[in-house]
């Protein structure tokens, strides 16, 4: 009640910082007409006048409102469009480390003007972030005549694009792309061979656009780089064929299971489990398969593969069905984001998932692949100095915003009163009375000359809709993952007059739809429109936007209400931009997954006490108050993933930035021998102390062991036990140092035969090597601590607290192993040449190629994505652990004791 009434009196956050921030916007007006009055030589001159005065340590805050009018007027002469009041209010949120909410059509890609401009005079480099390929180069295309008209210039990063040309787009004022790219470039210049492959420069600033959908939506799953690993094609398909035998267990109400099926499937938490009797026949089956012998369980440590792939195709399965989680063109097997209903060319599932799914399709099966590198976008985006986004929805997310990446969130004014009509939701029993409501309002709608945009959210669901209209004789275009090279131009003429549009999800986001159609596009289509021809253009969509506008502005459908409130508020904000007309309206049923899995047993209770008919909607404040709990539900779990995959990420985040900043100081420096030096007494002393411990006596002493150790693991064949027989005076530290010397001198003569430079080369590609090797095998052993951390709950310990602990304690001993592991590596290699170090130094090189070349770039869209294939690796003994190595799990025994002997 209180914070109630100071808000009435003294305004909220927002209000509070809109104030301030207008009487910047009340300053840079007041400049218009003098810049109005230079020349477009004196305005260019502008940006060089910046860069001195910061130069001079003026402050960005101090040139801000002269920057932001330069910017305007400059947007006026080459664009003939000028920076609206709100606009500037945008940009400057967008400067101040917030997050601008802008409604949909209020101009965000020319806001993104102003704070780019302004931060770029630093010469440190501007990141603007977009969700796909198509946006980055259409903004930066858009743009690129205004930044260049004042002295800044403009690069492109887009996937696929060679090391050099990538370098450029980064060395430019301004480079557009997407989040994707801009991470895996991050993980890929962790992995360069030399300073050269390396293509980002320090993170400076970046403005996400979508800042939603790219820093909460995708924000569940991390990017991987990942590698190809060993090959189990054959046992995919052989246990793909029994699943079908399986029969699925029903459910008898929201919690508990009926019957007695073989596996029961939790939809809220994606996972399928068996049965005791399911259990029973799978055993049965492999056994019979000849995949398992009589007698064995599959749940013995040595059935841990086995039991991978059984999981991995009951998922396949059970939770994920074609058109609507994937695609399968020509022969390959495409994820589709559930978010926006585009498909994800080039993505995998992890855990054997996307294999077990291809056996199920019956097409090629690609080789699983371990992890090489891994980062989330929450970790990712915080490398930057300067983080900002802006979006048409953020305030849901506000609070999460703030949390987890300190971003306060900002709602910006439209520039016009927003006049949309936001229509209850309709509720009908069955999916076939909805779409024939739907059918029925479209037909009303379009017959009154008002275009209709469907919202769907999958692209199963937008066949179904496209079918139906089909049926009903009403023509349509189809704007989903199968047909996305299209979106723009369908989404840009999708105002026009009578027109019908099926989208799923965000389709063709970051495209304004204009009522009337795109005077644009039509000119765009012309080779060399004329005056007069454009002017005719203009004239004819001015008629036809009125007449839209008088039929009632765009009105949106909706088909099923999303998981999030956010996204459905992103579809109804395709309507009513600019203080245009607009209206928009849910249809729902019964059988929606929504209302199936979260509010169906309340809400299906209440139609039936109500007596409903077939055909009958019900609309009622109960029902949207059920429907708006069901997604508060949803977005709270979705939530507590996001925290929680952050929680364990940043555990792994602070080793990646110890590993990676070693990395980049090996990659810096040419001469790594003092290193070298320091590392081998370290590992000398430690592989001594294991035999002869410190202040011991002599009969404790393990001589022959050490003698041993030293000849198998450094190459060294020392005499230590005649030594001792002969030099009765010789005492321990006295031997110490002889061991060292010996090792030492041994290694200075095959420096003399190769060069200085060759051996400074050598040390410094066998260190990045081990070290690469080493982490990987890490990321491995963490994903598979990962996957059964949560089991320490039972014995009463906090999982995270233990994750930290034992994750820790396998970082130190990775540590421990790249000194014993480099010092050997080097100990070992038998050198007569040259020739030879420049041969091993050769074949370095081209297993590293050939490794970039087999990498596979994976944004995880499961959120089992940090739990690969540590465990199998492990299993299989496809990483090389030497058998009396500790084991790789962290759990302190010997490899041949642990996973060794799996």
């Amino acid at each position: 009640m209180l914070i109630k009434l100071l808000t009435k009196i003294f305004g909220s956050r927002n209000d509070r910082t809109l104030r301030r921030l207008r009487k910047v916007v009340d300053e840079i007006s007041r400049m218009e007409p003098d810049f109005e009055k230079l020349s477009d030589e004196e305005l260019k001159a502008k940006t060089e006048q910046f860069r001195a005065r910061l130069k001079e340590g003026e402050s960005l805050d101090k040139i801000l409102p002269e920057a932001f009018a330069t910017v305007r007027e400059a947007s006026k002469r080459v664009f003939g469009m000028r920076h609206f009041d709100v606009q500037l209010l945008g940009g400057m949120v967008l400067n101040e480390r917030c997050i601008a909410e802008m409604r949909t059509g209020e101009g965000k890609t020319l806001t993104a003007t102003l704070p780019a401009y302004l931060n770029a005079l630093s010469g440190k480099g501007v990141h603007i972030v977009t969700v796909n390929d198509y946006l980055a180069q259409r903004d930066a295309e858009n743009n690129r005549p205004l930044f260049e008209f004042l002295g800044l210039s403009v690069g492109i990063n887009l996937p696929g694009m060679p090391a050099p040309a990538k370098r450029e787009a980064y060395a430019r004022d301004i480079t557009y792309g997407t989040n994707n790219e801009f991470g895996f470039d991050y993980l890929r210049d962790n992995m360069a061979f030399s300073p050269e492959e390396r293509v980002q420069r320090k993170l400076h600033y970046a403005l996400v656009d979508e800042v939603d959908s790219i820093l909460i939506d995708e924000a569940r799953t991390p990017l991987i780089i990942s590698g190809p690993a060993e090959d189990s094609s054959e046992l995919y398909i052989k246990v793909d064929k029994l699943i079908p035998k399986l029969v699925r267990q029903e459910k008898e109400d929201s919690d508990t299971f009926q019957g007695e099926g073989h596996f029961s499937v939790d939809e809220k938490a994606r996972q399928v489990n068996l049965t005791e009797r399911g259990l029973i026949l799978i055993e049965e089956l492999l056994v019979d398969a000849k995949l398992m012998d009589e007698g064995e369980s599959l749940y013995s440590p040595t059935n841990i593969m086995l039991m991978h792939h059984v999981t991995a195709a009951l998922r396949a399965h059970a939770l994920f069905t074609r058109d609507v989680d994937y695609i399968v063109k020509e022969g390959e097997v495409i994820i589709v984001d559930e978010h926006t209903g585009r498909t994800m060319q080039g993505r995998r599932w992890s855990d054997g998932l996307h294999q077990a799914v291809e056996a199920k399709e019956g097409v090629e099966i690609q080789n699983e692949n371990q992890t090489l590198a891994s980062i989330t976008f929450q970790n990712y985006f915080r490398i930057y100095e300067k983080l900002a986004g802006m979006t048409g929805t953020a305030d849901t997310e506000a609070f999460e915003f703030r949390s987890i990446y300190k971003l306060d969130t900002i709602v910006i004014p439209t520039n016009r009163p927003m006049i949309r009509q936001d229509l209850s939701d309709l509720v009908y029993m069955t999916e076939v009375e909805k779409i024939e409501a739907i059918i029925e309002d479209i037909r009303e709608r379009t017959s009154n000359g008002q275009p209709v945009l469907v919202g769907t959210i999958s692209i199963e669901k937008s066949e179904l809709v496209s079918n139906a209209l089909t049926k009903a004789g009403i023509a349509h275009n189809v704007l989903n993952a199968k047909f996305h090279a299209l979106e723009a131009d369908i989404i840009a003429q999708a105002g026009q007059a009578g027109t019908v549009t099926i989208a799923t999800n965000m389709a063709g986001r970051g495209t304004d739809i204009m009522l009337g159609g795109s005077w644009q596009s039509e000119i765009a289509k012309l080779e060399e429109p004329t005056e007069a021809q454009i002017e005719k253009i203009k004239a004819e969509w001015q008629e036809r936007h009125d007449a839209v506008l008088a039929a009632g502005g765009l009105h949106i459908i909706g088909t099923e209400r999303h998981e999030s409130r956010r996204i459905d508020n992103q579809l109804r904000g395709r309507a009513g931009r600019q203080g245009d007309a607009g209206s928009s309206r849910f249809y729902l049923s019964m059988e929606d997954s929504l209302m199936r899995i979260f509010a169906s047993d309340r809400v299906t209770g209440m139609m039936r006490k109500l007596g409903m008919q077939p055909g009958e909607a019900i609309e009622h404040p109960w029902v949207t108050k059920a429907i708006a709990n069901a997604q508060r539900k949803v977005e709270s779990r979705n939530f507590d993933i996001r925290k929680q995959l952050l929680e364990y990420d940043d555990v792994a985040n602070d080793q990646r930035r110890a590993i990676y900043a070693q990395r980049n100081d090996l990659l810096d420096v040419s001469d790594v021998s003092e290193t070298i030096t320091s590392i081998r007494e370290d590992v000398f002393k430690a592989t001594i102390d294991a035999y002869i411990p410190p202040q011991s006596l002599e009969e404790m002493w393990d001589v022959e062991g050490l003698q041993e150790r030293l000849s198998n693991d450094f190459d060294l064949n020392l005499p230590v036990k005649e030594w001792l027989d002969k030099e009765p005076e010789l005492h321990e530290e006295t031997l110490r140092e002889r061991i060292l010397e010996k090792a030492i001198e041994v290694y200075k003569q095959k420096e003399e035969i190769v060069g200085a430079e060759m051996m400074r080369n050598f040390e410094k590609g066998i260190m990045l090597q081990t070290l690469d090797t080493l982490w990987k095998e890490h990321l491995a052993a963490m994903d598979y601590l990962r996957q059964g951390i949560h089991l320490r709950g039972y014995a009463q310990k906090d999982p995270k607290q233990e994750y930290k602990r034992e994750s820790f304690a396998m970082f130190a001993n990775m540590l421990e192993s790249l000194k014993y592991e480099v010092i050997s590596t080097l100990s070992k290699v038998q050198v007569r040449m040259p020739e030879e170090v420049e041969a091993l130094e050769q074949q370095r090189r081209e297993e590293a190629e050939r490794l970039a070349k087999q990498q596979h770039l994976s944004h995880e869209v499961e959120q089992g994505a940090l739990m690969s294939k540590a465990e199998a690796q492990i299993a299989t003994g496809e990483r090389k652990v030497g058998r009396n190595d500790p084991c790789p799990c962290g759990s302190g025994k010997k490899y041949k004791h642990c996973h060794g002997r799996l």
